[in-house]
């Protein structure tokens, strides 16, 4: 029964590729070789999972398998889904089966079959393509699974003790004889006659590579120094790039001189089977130690970068000692760990051997840790703007003083492993944070030299979005430090491009990047429409600066959701199933928001209605200004004091607003003036029409009027008004005609009063009894209360009241 069930998916799995009925045999049978090979594979990997057995290379080297078969089955659930979407079209077009005893016509029955048939024949091999993924995504996380579970149970494994005495001589033994089996293999090697020959034969090949080797050893920072002299020749210097790229010159030649010297070494062929495994890794531990040491260099030697405080040079020396030691520990380690694979010892001598180099670690870690400056006062701009770093530092402190006291602990308690992945991960994850900081800087300065900004670069916003997408980049790298597989990453990365789902749309990587990339194109293409009519087309009509505004605000909006809408089309999102939430959120945001869509709502009706507009001289709750500019949520009038107010636009809908220029900048000036009584106001009258009809604002139609208002406390009162050709000059006007008024009616001998009162005194003779009292000494003066009408004539601003009486 199994073996029809595998028959009848081979079958089906030929037309996986879209071969159904006319391909060759030979193409078939390579097919069905194929789908056999798979169906043995999985088959095996359950056994294997089954057992728990296999070593965790040979599951790795099984995962890898099952991993391209999945890749392929993922490519064949999507293909022809273009001709089935245009199959199920042709379907629905002919309209639904009829029921019942109801036939259909003949043809298009036929038609009905022969769609049907094409459609069922490319979505069979898709959904078994789709079970073939299923299975091998399954087996994939059973293989994930054992493993994480070893990792772990290895992690927490207690091993012996390293500060048992019992074990020290037979860890030295095993370290002496690993040394003299090393000398021996070399020995050996080279006193035989092959290798002596392959000497001689490549003599000339290891002579240059030595020579070249010795060259950039010596001269590798002297050359680099000289380097840097001919780039600063473009420009640039000041900036720091050019002493990064030499920093970099100064680690790179010299280990391209070791990688030239373990070549030549590896030529002579003197190196056994320790020797060469133990010369292939001196390329990498000389990188180790350079890319440390210029660590140290780069990150307290150039500057105060930000968030680290100037150290003294005693400091920095020390300190650069110590990050050195550090990549010595961590080539050690490395040492350690090749030293177990080659000689196969035994748990105890691994103890042994790792003790000293984790307590050396752990130790260094803590004296990094201690070392800060107390010298001078802290920079406090500085610290404000590096405050987030300066916390950054201090989580790190934390955290070193923390793994620096458990390593050694754990470690003396029989948990190497534990011991050693922790603290050796925390000095990679120390470097490769210092490592972050300088390209950050470098990338700053860069972009500093570009735009002229200079060091005022490393505080804009382009070295924020740096540093967080080398934050970003940085983290699968802090993770494979940490104990992570390569293999756990590429498998969350797969299903991170497979997207996931959000309310039924299934949201990837590819499609949202696509969405972001159709929407700032569109965007983009708004705001060059905008700056296109704004600046070149609109200016050239008949149009108001308000109809501008508000065309130029609605094409804004327009291209906005057009935008929006295409980039959701292109990316493929399909909303349909989020109808029913965004029904359950318009109600929430009706009542949440219900201001701000108010406001939003009035906004699109001032930009159609425009009972204002941009430019109009509008006086709203008391405030009077220029309106300047018109948004969705609110508008802005700039006062005549300079200050900007802004006004929610429900406010100019629902209330009350005082257009002066609305439609035109027709406005009239209302100029009042006072007389002394007894003057001839027919020549009154006619001096102020002359002033009002000589000023070039005033319109001659409608003409301007002189009115006699009436009689007033102190004075004749009289009003000039007059219609302006433009509002927005009503108080030059109103201070012009001042002027003339006051230059008119002096030539005229006309008198303009000002407010005049007579004081009357009840009884002076009490006040002048008062006074003689206080110029006679030898009379005492009697205490006696003042009633309040006989008290000193102190005048206040309520004494000048026009409606007061005439006596005090």
């Amino acid at each position: 029964m199994l073996a029809q069930v595998r028959l009848f998916l081979i079958l089906f799995f030929l037309c996986l590729v879209g071969f159904a009925g006319g391909a060759d045999a030979q193409l078939s049978n390579r097919q069905s070789e194929y789908y056999q090979g798979w169906l043995k594979t999985a088959d095996r990997a359950e056994d294997v999972i089954e057992a728990n057995r296999a070593s965790d290379a040979a599951l790795e080297n099984l995962r890898s398998e099952i991993n391209s078969y999945r890749d392929d089955f993922n490519r064949a659930r999507s293909a022809n889904t273009d001709r089935i979407s245009t199959l199920d079209s042709q379907i629905n077009a002919l309209g639904p089966k009829p029921e019942g005893d109801a036939t259909e016509p003949e043809d298009i029955a036929t038609l009905r079959a022969h769609l049907e048939k094409q459609l069922n024949s490319l979505r069979v091999p898709r959904i078994i393509s789709e079970e073939a993924y299923s299975r091998a995504n399954g087996l994939i996380s059973e293989i994930d699974q054992i493993l994480r579970t070893r990792q772990t149970k290895e992690f927490f494994e207690q091993g012996p003790s390293p500060i048992n005495p019992a074990y020290w001589g037979p860890a030295w033994v095993d370290v002496k004889e690993a040394i003299q089996s090393l000398g021996n293999e070399t020995i050996t090697n080279f006193r035989s006659d092959v290798v002596r020959e392959q000497i001689r034969d490549r003599g000339l090949a290891i002579f240059v590579l030595l020579a070249l080797s010795a060259v950039l050893l010596i001269f590798g920072k002297k050359w680099s120094e000289r380097g840097g002299e001919y780039l600063r020749l473009w420009g640039g210097s000041g900036t720091g790039v050019w002493s990064f790229v030499i920093s970099l010159l100064r680690i790179l030649l010299p280990w391209i001189g070791v990688l030239a010297a373990v070549t030549a070494i590896s030529l002579t062929g003197v190196t056994g089977l320790r020797g060469s495994l133990l010369l292939q890794n001196i390329p990498y531990w000389a990188g180790i130690i350079l890319f440390y040491d210029w660590i140290g260099r780069q990150v307290y030697v150039i500057g105060a970068s930000q968030g680290f405080k100037r150290l003294s040079a005693a400091k920095i020396r020390e300190l650069r000692l110590y990050i050195d030691l550090l990549a010595v520990m961590l080539i050690l380690h490395e040492l350690a760990l090749l030293f177990e694979r080659i000689e196969n010892i035994s748990d105890a001598t691994r103890a042994v051997v790792s003790f000293p180099v984790i307590v050396a670690t752990a130790l260094l870690l803590l004296r990094i840790r201690q070392i800060r400056t107390t010298d001078g006062p802290p920079d406090q701009s500085a610290s404000t703007r590096a405050a987030g770093f300066s916390q950054l530092v201090e989580f790190l402190r934390r955290a070193l003083f923390l793994l620096g006291i458990a390593s050694p602990i754990l470690a003396i308690f029989g948990y190497t492993n534990a011991a050693e992945a922790i603290v050796f991960p925390a000095v990679k994850t120390l470097v490769l944070i210092g490592a972050l900081v300088i390209l950050q800087r470098f990338i700053s300065q860069i972009y500093g030299w570009i735009t002229g900004q200079g060091d005022a670069a490393r505080e804009s916003l382009f070295a924020v979005l740096v540093g967080f997408a080398l934050a970003i980049i940085a983290l699968p790298i802090l993770a494979i430090y940490w104990g992570a597989r390569e293999t756990d990453l590429l498998e969350a990365w797969s299903r991170l491009l497979l997207g996931f789902d959000v309310g039924g749309v299934t949201i990837s990587p590819t499609n949202f990047l696509t969405f972001v990339a159709v929407f700032a194109i569109g965007y983009a293409l708004t705001r060059l429409l905008q700056s296109g009519l704004r600046n070149s087309l609109l200016p050239k009509t008949k149009i108001d600066p308000g109809g501008q505004n508000a065309i130029v605000a609605g094409s804004g909006y327009v291209g906005i959701f057009l935008a929006a809408l295409v980039a959701i089309m292109v990316a493929g999102f399909d909303l349909s199933s989020l109808a029913i939430v965004a029904g359950a959120l318009s109600v929430g945001i009706g009542f949440g928001l219900q201001t701000i869509v108010s406001n939003f709502v009035s906004g699109i009706i001032l930009l159609v209605e425009r009972p204002i507009s941009k430019g109009d001289w509008i006086d709203v709750n008391g405030m009077m200004g220029y309106v300047r500019d018109i948004s969705v949520r609110s508008t802005r009038i700039e006062t005549f004091d300079r200050t900007d107010v802004i006004v929610p636009n429900s406010d100019l809908i629902s209330g009350v607003v005082t257009n002066y220029t609305r439609g035109n900048t027709i406005g009239r000036v209302i100029v009042p003036v006072g007389v002394a009584y007894g003057t001839d106001t027919r020549q009154v009258e006619t001096i102020l029409g002359e002033i009002a009809n000589n000023h070039p604002m005033v319109l001659a139609n409608p003409a301007p009027s002189v009115v006699f208002q009436g009689f007033g406390a102190d004075s004749l009162d009289f009003e000039i008004r007059a219609i302006l050709r433009d509002v927005n000059w009503v108080l030059s006007v109103k201070s012009d005609m001042n002027h003339e008024i006051n230059r008119r009616f002096s030539d005229a001998g006309i008198e303009i009063p000002f407010a005049q009162r007579d004081i009357w005194l009840r009884n002076p003779e009490a006040l002048q009894a008062d006074v003689k009292d206080q110029r006679d000494p030898a009379k005492p003066v009697e205490s006696k209360p003042e009633a309040p009408s006989e008290k000193s004539a102190d005048l206040t601003e309520a004494d000048l009241d026009p409606d007061a009486g005439d006596e005090v």
